[in-house]
């Protein structure tokens, strides 16, 4: 008797081993600092509270893997941190689950995700997490008298040496251009011609002998650390975190190109109810705020933004004094217009790089 009592235990616990068994979450985002505030801002806590395994996968941004998996109905991919016009383009192709802000957590005094969420920052497919922002960064340690505007990173002459670019037409046509002098409120006017195209790659023209390509936020970093780069553009909480790390780095806030990243779920997922689960979780009010004490990227509820030290506050690309000269970044352009200018700067790149003759002296 004693072995048919063994078995029926044994049959008991299989029974009740799926409800209790740890579930598992592919979140999918960005490298270094970024993915850093996530994991201990909201992840692990989502982690404990959800006996969840969240397994946090690091990729340079794009929809190509996205639209592969669900095409496929392989979607190995659960939630996905998109640059704002990449979400875009994604929910016009089908690609992702729509999303109702209805289900998003309100405010701690009740107001609606809707009413709290900034403008812009939730859309048919996206849920905003960050406002982001490049701006141009330098170590200090390479400079007598350092830049301190955005017109330096244009001017060789006064500022020799290697420039760090993120190898993308985005940011780098609009600064092109407001280099040569367009308005910032007329960049995307200007960008939308022949003329302006041809404009804005005959401005890059002359800084591409000195241009030193970068494509993840760390990359940027690290260019600056080492001292491959003088100036870099890059992602201004990532300066942030490695001046806090005793790196003697600088931003140059001025002509600052701001954006948002949101979340996604693909289509045709396995764990879609679970993403939608930790997505709410994530945009929570405290979410937010806790990865904006990681990393002092705005966060984009204003629930979340009250819950922030003033001296924080001071520190985010949405501070007053940042966005004097900032250009928000048009995702719904890019959004209709990366695919037909990532082939011209693809081929602009592989051209040879003409290093111009020194002058006589």
């Amino acid at each position: 008797m004693w072995y048919k009592l063994i078995v029926s235990v044994l049959l008991t616990v299989g029974a009740v081993a799926p409800a209790t068994a740890q579930q598992e979450l592919n979140v999918v985002s960005w490298d270094g600092a970024y993915v850093k505030s996530q994991i201990l801002g909201f992840i692990r806590p989502y982690e404990a509270q959800s006996n969840t395994r969240v397994n946090v996968i690091q990729y340079s941004g794009g929809i190509d893997n996205i639209r592969k998996q669900v095409r496929a109905w392989n979607v190995q991919w659960d939630i996905v941190d998109l640059e704002l016009f990449d979400a875009i383009r994604a929910c016009n192709e089908g690609l992702l689950e729509p999303l109702d802000p209805k289900t998003l957590s309100p405010a701690p005094d009740g107001t609606s995700a809707q009413d709290d969420f900034i403008a812009g920052s939730l859309t048919p497919c996206g849920v905003g997490n960050v406002v982001g922002s490049t701006v141009v960064s330098f170590n200090r340690t390479q400079f007598k008298t350092p830049p301190s505007t955005f017109d330096d990173f244009f001017n060789l002459k006064k500022y020799p040496g290697k420039r760090g670019l993120r190898r993308s037409p985005k940011v780098n046509l609009e600064w092109a251009l407001v280099a040569d002098g367009v308005a910032p409120e007329n960049v995307y006017e200007v960008l939308s011609t022949e003329a302006g195209l041809d404009r804005a790659f005959a401005m890059l023209d002359k800084i591409k002998p000195h241009i030193q390509w970068w494509q993840t936020g760390e990359e940027a970093i690290r260019m600056l650390e080492t001292n491959r780069v003088v100036m870099s553009s890059v992602y201004s909480g990532r300066v942030d975190d490695a001046v806090q790390r005793g790196e003697p780095l600088d931003i140059i806030w001025d002509h600052q190109v701001w954006f948002f990243d949101v979340w996604a779920i693909p289509k045709n997922g396995r764990n879609t109810k679970r993403a939608k689960e930790f997505l709410r979780f994530a945009s929570s009010t405290e979410s937010l705020a806790a990865q904006a004490r990681y990393i002092p990227y705005g966060p984009v509820r204003k629930s979340s933004m009250a819950q922030l030290a003033p001296e924080l506050r001071q520190r985010l690309p949405t501070a007053k004094e940042h966005l004097a000269t900032a250009i928000e970044l048009n995702a719904n352009w890019w959004s209709e217009n990366l695919a037909r200018i990532t082939p011209r700067f693809e081929q602009w790149l592989s051209r040879p790089v003409m290093v111009p003759k020194a002058l006589p002296r």
